[in-house]
């Protein structure tokens, strides 16, 4: 049985076990190394234990509401305890004077019983409400001047009773609030570890002033001599005797092996009092004290300097502000004053995470900072409570540093006590608020700091940055809470921050939110209309400016005229002033709209680009880019976005690139950067988790240095007026009065604005100010939907677009067209037309056209190699080009048919499409497993989706042709959808739908909807529609057989797509290129369809097509066979002639 002890003996260091093996240890101290004499009492060589919990031999806890003897009695195999025991409890009185029961435990089972006891109530309490956690009053005095966890029903005790000595502990000094008081917190890895506040025993340093008062001499001196040699150092203390009647604890402590009350009385900072503990022992170490004392004096040091006036000149004179008087602080004008500069600086307090008070060195001003850029869970408030606020100063004034013997005035009535606190109500402090005032507090609490103002906020609050020393390097205060999850980033306050520290504490927060770090642990990214593009690179020529943020980038990989070959690229995360829509009477560009759209036209048409796509964002059509998401699909439409890099800086023009991110050798210019550091856009505010753009800290810094130089939009210029005159909205009457304006000149120089058609443009002069429709003189294009039409559309897009060109104003026609000649770079565009074969040299009025022998040696080029619309020219034929000509060039595709319908109607795919194997591609490089989130993704109507086709479970494109009412609620709900790739149409569940990429959605349908011309075939429910649909179906759908179908016109009063049957149909002559017959003509002669009437006012060409095809129909009806199996029953009816005339019946 271990030896038994009093009371006031030291307790002995236990056998160490293997959990004490993992707790921080102190090293062996040496006290007779010490300079100021050897302490008294030496602490252990090796306590081998943090400061919470004790090891055995030591208090384990204590709890004012725990009945002793039910502890006693859950031990096991112990007896009653007491001093007769190693196991046990004695009695004593806490601060309040309520029972405090202290166990002693040595016995390895029954410390780890009742310590597993003490962690699964810390944990339950941990877990419930702060005001549970928060339940002692505000004046209760047992509250300590400390923070942490002393307002807990559970502290972790250090003490073996009032009046014996503890055991030596470990804790590191977290504030020195006077010159012999230090606030030491636990060496656990509690997040909030417990503290205590020591004063050194038998010492007394100057008070420092208090509301409305003065230092007393020296009093900040001797603060700062404790603070620099103890503040964030470790040290060995333990608890010499307790005043409970001010609650206040005195003991020694141990910097290394260096008695801190002997440093502070050696120096001078502090005298030595003879009174110790009420009714105790003197401890030895007070003759050691005097005698230090006694040389001090001797020798002037510190307070007793003998110096004249050293006493006067200690105090300080500090400005209101410190003192907490009343004053007209000019916070507005302090912060001008100093904005930018680093000033010197010591925390006193931390309100919270994100707010500190300082005094600032050497005026002794003290402020409030809030920490720019960053907001900290709030600590909550406490309501005032003035009885007890009265009681607890009045005890402190008169105790502080002195007398520890005063007796303790009498306690308040429950009257009192309920008074005071119906002031006001109290509000728990937030979650996570008590962790970051903690780790504010670790940093700076005490501590030398640089302070950095930016300015004030509405209520002049001072906002700035706060900088502490670690090591060799200084950290950011505000940064160090965001990257720990502790402080949301907040943006009115950042904006007053440099762009680099915005950026850095914005990437901060995102990562603390991906990790889920503290009060992001139930963060949940919000759902956004914005969704990313993976791998999307490729190179062109930019076609055309639409605004200041948007451009047409011609795709090198596309051939010219297909419909994927201009991608409309919108720059990512900048908005540039809007242009508005000049037809409406309300117009009015923003500032600089046409600024920004210039800069770029002159900068980036014809050159060639590298476009990174990024992301696409739905937007409502209603407000443009910039407004809210619609609810509505019909309200929306998506917009891809991307970064937009130029080649080389000197196609920059001499604009600031100097931030403009490089790849490898090749220096690439980003132009939205470019815009931005210009000051013709903004950068756009995204909401967290939303797409950005890739380069966004450089679009950010752009537009910062743009600010500070008050470029384009941050300047408060205003751009010139600038007025043109639009001829193309007036009548032809005032565009001939301009005539004699335009030929004053014979040459001027243009703006191409609009492409019309291959030789009709739409042009601005500047230099006359106006804006005028013109015409190629002598050439004549493919008209709308003609063969090759498109193709000399997007060749003159690409050429002359938005480029500055030079005219020569021959002539204006009746409609208002000024016609004459057009050259690009001193070439002659009617000339590149005619020779790409794009166009037909007219004879009318040649002899007048200033480059007719080049336009006319281009044309016979081009038929000579029998380019586009001279594919079958024959030599020495001569063509028209009047009325009377012969039928124009009919357009010839290769399908390969997907689906048949009813009535002659099918699907078709053209062969060759470079889109198939694309979508193709992008469609099996997908990975589609879990069904979406019922809610997540609603389908409407029109909306292209993924669908899985339920015969091969393949995902295809498909639009949603209808489904359920209202929101889906559950996976079952049937959509019927249209595969828009091959034409036909199912229904299936919401379980086999997925919302499509924008890349994929947004590329046109492969499957045409065709018609069978000349003939009209019964429909479904019609006699014989169905042997007519299989006939068909046979013909086209039994092998992959591609057939030529001659585009004989098209139908688009269907109008726009809306699910199968719907839309513009090709009306076709089907040959099988092996047979060289036709589909057309197979169907009449199986007496599977009736051949259309002729009428009066058809083409020659149609009524040739229809006798040709007449002997396959009486064929049929020869044989009787299926329409005519009873004959000729012709039952068509009169069909209405162009212009609303009926035919004249025949008599």
């Amino acid at each position: 049985m271990p030896p038994k002890r009093s009371a006031i003996q030291a307790p002995v260091t236990p056998p160490r076990t293997q959990q004490d093996e993992i707790r921080p240890t102190l090293s062996s101290t040496k006290p007779d190394s010490n300079p100021a004499g050897p302490p008294p009492e030496r602490p252990p060589a090796d306590p081998g234990a943090p400061m919470y919990p004790p090891s055995s031999g030591k208090l384990l806890a204590q709890q004012d509401d725990l009945a002793a003897t039910d502890v006693a009695r859950a031990l096991p195999g112990h007896g009653k305890g007491g001093e007769e025991g190693d196991d046990g409890r004695r009695k004593g009185v806490n601060k309040k004077g309520s029972s405090v029961y202290v166990f002693y435990c040595t016995y390895a089972p029954t410390r780890a019983f009742f310590s597993s006891l003490l962690t699964r109530d810390r944990d339950q309490r941990s877990s419930s409400s702060d005001q549970e956690a928060e339940a002692k009053p505000h004046g209760d005095p047992s509250r300590g001047s400390g923070g942490g966890n002393r307002d807990a029903k559970y502290i972790a005790a250090i003490m073996a009773s009032n009046t014996g000595a503890s055991g030596w502990l470990r804790g590191k000094v977290k504030a020195v609030t006077s010159g012999d008081c230090l606030l030491i917190m636990g060496s656990t890895k509690a997040e909030i570890p417990p503290e205590k506040s020591i004063t050194l025993s038998y010492l007394m340093a100057p008070r420092l002033a208090r509301r409305n008062g003065v230092d007393e001499p020296f009093a900040w001196e001797s603060r700062e001599f404790l603070r620099k040699h103890c503040i964030g150092k470790e040290v060995t203390f333990r608890v010499d005797y307790t005043a409970p009647n001010i609650g206040r604890e005195f003991g020694t402590v141990y910097l290394g092996d260096k008695n801190v009350a002997y440093l502070v009385v050696a120096a001078g900072w502090a005298r030595v009092k003879e009174q110790g503990p009420k009714g105790g022992e003197q401890s030895p170490s007070l003759a050691e004290l005097q005698r230090l004392e006694e040389v001090a004096k001797e020798q002037g040091l510190g307070r007793w300097s003998k110096e004249p006036d050293a006493a006067e000149e200690s105090i300080r004179d500090l400005p209101p502000s410190a003192i907490g008087e009343s004053s007209g602080f000019d916070a507005k004008g302090f912060a001008v004053a100093n904005k930018g500069k680093s000033l010197e600086a010591v925390v006193e307090q931390v309100r919270d995470g994100s707010t500190v008070r300082v005094y600032l060195l050497p005026s002794f001003q003290f402020v409030q900072i809030y920490v720019a850029g960053v907001q900290a869970p709030s600590m909550g408030r406490r309501p005032p409570n003035p009885a007890v606020v009265a009681e607890v100063e009045g005890i402190a004034e008169d105790t502080a540093n002195g007398d520890d013997s005063v007796e303790a005035p009498a306690p308040l009535t429950t009257a009192q006590r309920l008074a005071a606190s119906a002031v006001s109500t109290e509000i728990p402090p937030d979650r996570w608020g008590r962790q970051a005032k903690h780790f504010t507090e670790t940093r700076v609490l005490n501590r030398d700091v640089r302070i950095v103002v930016e300015g004030t906020d509405t209520y002049n609050n001072i906002i700035g940055l706060v900088y502490y020393p670690d090591g060799d390097t200084a950290k950011d205060l505000s940064l160090e809470l965001v990257e720990n999850g502790l402080a949301k980033y907040v943006e009115w306050s950042a904006n007053m921050l440099d762009v680099e520290v915005k950026i850095k504490l914005k990437n901060a927060e995102l990562q603390a939110k991906d990790e889920k770090l503290r009060m992001w642990n139930d963060f949940k990214p919000p759902v956004t209309d914005s969704k990313p593009i993976h791998d999307q690179k490729f190179t062109g020529k930019v076609v055309e400016v639409v605004s200041g943020d948007c451009i047409i980038v011609a795709d090198d990989a596309a051939p010219l005229g297909s419909p994927s070959a201009e991608r409309r690229i919108n720059l990512s995360s900048i908005r540039a002033p809007k242009l508005g829509n000049p037809r409406r009477e309300d117009y009015q560009p923003e500032k600089f709209a046409r600024e920004s759209k210039e800069f770029l036209r002159t900068r980036l048409i014809g050159k060639q680009v590298s476009v990174e796509m990024e992301y696409s964002r739905r937007i409502s059509t209603m407000d443009g880019q910039n407004g809210v998401p619609a609810t509505k699909m019909a309200d929306t439409r998506v917009l891809d976005y991307g970064s937009v890099f130029l080649g080389s800086p000197s196609q920059a023009g001499g604009d600031d690139t100097s931030s403009i991110p490089s790849t490898g050798n090749q220096p690439r210019i980003n132009v939205a950067e470019l815009l931005l550091s210009r000051g013709f856009a903004n950068t756009s505010k995204h909401r967290d988790y939303e797409e950005r753009s890739h380069y966004f800290d450089l679009l950010l810094a752009a537009h910062s240095r743009a600010e500070k130089g008050k470029k384009g939009l941050h300047s408060e210029k205003i751009p010139p007026a600038m007025h043109i005159t639009d001829l193309t909205m007036v009548n032809a009457k005032k565009a001939k009065d301009f005539l004699p304006f335009l030929q004053r000149n014979r040459r001027h120089t243009a703006i191409v604005e609009y492409v019309f058609s291959g030789h009709r443009f739409k042009l601005t002069i500047p230099k006359e100010t106006c804006s005028i429709a013109f015409s190629l003189s002598g050439v004549r294009c493919p008209g709308k939907d003609e063969p090759y039409s498109s193709e000399a559309i997007a060749l003159m897009r690409r050429m002359i677009l938005q480029r500055d060109v030079e005219i020569e104003v021959e002539a204006v026609d009746r409609t208002g067209t000024f016609i004459g000649s057009l050259w690009e770079s001193k070439t002659n565009m009617s000339s590149v037309l005619l020779e790409a074969g794009l166009a037909k040299l007219s004879s009318f009025a040649l002899d007048r056209i200033p480059d007719a022998h080049v336009l006319t040696r281009a044309e016979k080029s081009a038929k000579q190699q029998k380019l586009k619309i001279w594919e079958n020219y024959v030599e020495g034929e001569v063509v028209s080009n009047g009325a009377a000509s012969a039928s124009k060039q009919k357009e010839i595709l290769k399908v390969v048919a997907t689906e048949v319908l009813g009535g002659g109607k099918f699907y078709a795919q053209a062969v060759g499409d470079q889109r198939v194997s694309s979508i193709q591609q992008q469609l099996a490089s997908l990975k589609l497993k879990d069904a979406p989130v019922i809610g997540a993704f609603n389908p409407v109507k029109g909306e292209i989706v993924l669908a899985q086709f339920s015969l091969d479970n393949s995902w295809n494109r498909a639009m949603i042709v209808s489904g359920p009412r209202g929101a889906v609620e559950s996976v079952d709900d049937k959509f019927e959808v249209f595969y828009i790739d091959f034409g036909n149409q199912e229904v299936v569940p919401y379980s086999r739908i997925r919302p499509a990429d924008p890349s994929i959605s947004s590329s046109p349908a492969l499957a045409q909807l065709c018609s069978l011309a000349f003939i009209k075939v019964p429909g479904l429910e019609d006699d014989y529609g169905q042997e007519a649909a299989e006939y068909l179906s046979e013909c086209l759908l039994s092998s992959s057989k591609q057939y030529q179908a001659m585009i004989e016109e098209r139908d688009t009063s269907g109008g726009k797509s809306r699910g199968q049957g719907t839309g513009t149909i090709l009306i076709v002559t089907l040959v099988d290129p092996e047979t060289e017959s036709s589909i057309n003509a197979a169907m009449l002669e199986e007496g599977l369809a009736r051949l259309e009437r002729s009428k009066r006012w058809d083409t020659m060409e149609r009524k040739t097509a229809l006798q040709n095809l007449e002997e396959f129909q009486e064929k049929a009806k020869k044989q009787r066979v299926g329409l005519w199996i009873y004959g000729d029953v012709d039952s068509d009816e009169d069909e209405q002639a162009p212009g609303g005339r009926k035919p004249v019946p025949r008599r």
